[in-house]
């Protein structure tokens, strides 16, 4: 799905471009999503039956959807970008995709930590950065923060993704706010030394690895997790009997979050459409359907969900750092990451 473009959208827009009836004013809105889950067909009909503005869409992963956009250039017609990482969102702005938006809409429903300061991108939901481990090997005391994931005591029981992914950076970005540069390193080396192998796969295939023997603890992103809680395939059933989750960091500075969040492109042909849509995405009934498309929760707090997985976590103290330092962290992170031999 990662890699599924959407050739009627992308041939509607490339007919567009070659329009004289594309115009500012246009009922359209040319979105480009790294999100593709059934929920988020609702999301966007609702959309339309309220505004009347059709839109166009294309999906791929996050970085497909940048190199497009960097060869599009000032002649793209996209008017959104919706990406599900913030160091993809700070690669964004950093490559000068976006342009600023005043909203007191989004101002006003959208919490500080979970926006850029200047505009450029708001996040609709988030998900939490959580440790994953065997119940029958390892006790949830031992993996009560991201730091012992580095305690020699955990030798050999670490499973993980790439290093080099952007779920990934993030944390060792939230890692790098927290402890400074120099001790980020040393416990990324910590963890790389507690692997059970090299990183490879997904983070459902980190949880798989714990199920089954082959690693006792593993980090994953929750809606992963969430996915497996609330399956009916007996496989998936298992891996959650012998599994638990544990949100790392509740007696200090919370667990790491990270967001799905959307900007408006700087040459939007459809500026005003744009700003309506985000506009839409931080009202009640869209952070349902938003959150709830990948089992995450909604941004606006008093926004509730109705997800049995979500409610089995429960509540738990979030890391108040902004969500725009774990994208200026980024760079740093990869070194700390290469320089700890975390591949």
């Amino acid at each position: 799905m990662h890699s599924l473009i959407r050739f009627a959208a992308a041939a509607a827009l490339a007919a567009a471009t070659m329009s004289p009836s594309y115009a500012a004013d246009e009922p359209v809105l040319n979105l480009y999503s790294a999100r593709h889950y059934q929920t988020d067909e609702a999301l966007y009909d609702n959309f339309t039956k309220a505004t009347g503005i059709k839109i166009n869409r294309i999906e791929a992963s996050d970085e497909q959807l940048l190199e497009r956009l960097k060869s599009e250039g000032a002649n793209s017609p996209a008017d959104i970008l919706l990406i599900v990482d913030a160091a993809r969102l700070w690669q964004a702005q950093q490559l000068g995709l976006f342009q600023p938006v005043k909203s007191t809409v989004l101002d006003d429903r959208i919490p500080a930590k979970f926006r850029d300061p200047a505009g450029n991108w708001f996040g609709f939901s988030y998900r939490a950065r959580v440790i994953v481990y065997n119940k029958a090997a390892v006790n949830a005391s031992d993996v009560a923060t991201y730091e012992a994931l580095a305690d020699p005591k955990n030798k050999g029981k670490v499973c993980t993704r790439s290093g080099s992914h952007p779920y990934n950076l993030s944390l060792i970005g939230s890692e790098i706010a927290d402890l400074g540069e120099a001790k980020a390193e040393a416990w990324a080396k910590g963890v790389t030394a507690n692997m059970a192998r090299a990183p490879k796969g997904g983070d459902t295939d980190q949880i798989k690895a714990v199920a089954a023997g082959e690693c006792g603890i593993a980090l994953s992103n929750t809606y992963y997790y969430a996915r497996l809680l609330r399956s009916t395939q007996p496989a998936d059933r298992e891996v959650v009997a012998k599994t638990a989750v544990v949100f790392p960091d509740q007696a200090g500075k919370g667990t790491h979050v990270n967001i799905s969040g959307a900007g408006v492109m700087k040459n939007a042909p459809h500026r005003d459409n744009a700003v309506k849509f985000l506009e839409y995405l931080a009202g009640n009934d869209a952070q349902r359907y938003f959150a709830d498309g990948n089992n995450e929760w909604p941004i606006v707090a008093s926004v509730t969900v109705a997800n049995p997985a979500l409610d089995a976590f429960g509540k738990f103290k979030i890391d108040p750092l902004p969500i725009a330092t774990l994208g200026k962290n980024t760079t740093e992170a990869q070194r700390v990451a290469d320089r700890a031999g975390w591949k």
